[in-house]
């Protein structure tokens, strides 16, 4: 088996090393949604379904996942069939089916995820951020956002390379004086909005600010906000590729779009 130590490897150390931290461990649920994780199934996916091979671990029911081809491969010890989704999309697809997932088995990140974990999980991953239409009559410098949030928005922005131009985080103020924080997009690709906002919907949630308020804006670098917001903003800059393509546009990767279970 390949010795390659990874991400999700690093994030369920940690999360192993301080049971008690529970950033620690919405770090490794982070990691697990965000990542390609390969499937073991009973038979060749047909179409679009598919039939995940299912093992009774402990009273339980579990599908197999894998973070390598690798690591599946030498599980399994023999040519097998497998389907390569997103964490999230895997976790939508179990929500409510009674299946738990057995994540790595036989690597140094090999963990049972119980059914009620999975559904939490699923659930977690679902509600996009509020996307706000009007333009803040104030903008100010963020203050009192915690250290994990902004360390969460760092990683999903820099995932989402070629999306965006750059981000500002700011604190803002609309007309009523309704206070919030906003982060604004810029220059966005044309189609990427829905999969840059529900990104940061989960980096306020997997921060553990559930009860958090955190709008997202798109602005062309041209709008006049923007020279507020480079002023008193927190600035992301996003790392530029030549290609860029929309979060859920490779095969199974769609969360709208997900291969139902046969």
């Amino acid at each position: 088996m390949d010795d390659e130590t990874t991400p999700l490897d690093r994030a369920h150390a940690l999360m192993q090393a301080a049971p008690e931290d529970e950033a620690a461990r919405m770090r490794f649920y982070e990691r697990l949604a965000d990542g390609e994780l390969f499937l073991l199934l009973a038979e060749e996916a047909t179409d679009d379904e598919i039939a995940p091979q299912v093992f009774p671990v402990d009273g339980g029911t579990y599908v197999l996942v894998f973070d390598r081809e690798a690591r599946l491969a030498a599980f399994s010890g023999r040519i097998a069939p497998y389907a390569a989704l997103s964490g999230r999309n895997i976790a939508g697809l179990l929500a409510g089916q009674g299946m738990g997932l057995a994540v790595n088995l036989g690597a140094p990140s090999a963990i049972l995820i119980p059914e009620a974990a999975v559904g939490w999980l699923a659930e977690t991953l679902g509600p996009a951020p509020e996307e706000v239409t009007e333009v803040p009559e104030e903008v100010s410098r963020p203050t009192g956002l915690p250290d994990r949030l902004i360390e969460a928005l760092d990683t999903k922005l820099a995932q989402a390379g070629g999306l965006a131009k750059l981000a500002y985080l700011a604190g803002v103020t609309y007309r009523g004086g309704r206070p919030s924080h906003m982060l604004a997009l810029v220059d966005t690709v044309p189609g990427a909005e829905p999969a840059l906002a529900q990104a940061v919907g989960e980096a306020l949630r997997f921060s553990g600010l559930e009860a958090g308020v955190l709008d997202v804006a798109f602005f062309r670098a041209a709008d006049p906000v923007c020279a507020r917001l480079a002023r008193v903003g927190l600035r992301f800059d996003l790392p530029q590729v030549r290609t860029a393509s929309v979060p859920g546009s490779a095969p199974g990767m769609d969360p709208s779009k997900p291969p139902r279970l046969r």
